[in-house]
């Protein structure tokens, strides 16, 4: 993967993640959600990164 690829991985995962925290700040989500979501946005970086 190129660092443009990866730039725009990393983003998107910043992106996501702040979201997530958001949601979960605001009461929409439970810690065990909120961490599944960050877990799932991790993995879709490793693969992102990996390629």
């Amino acid at each position: 993967m190129g660092d443009t690829d990866t730039d725009e991985a990393v983003e998107r995962f910043l992106e996501k993640a702040d979201t997530a925290y958001e949601e979960y700040d605001h009461g929409y989500a439970d810690a065990d959600a909120t961490l599944r979501r960050l877990e799932r946005h991790l993995e879709r970086l490793r693969d992102a990164v990996e390629e």
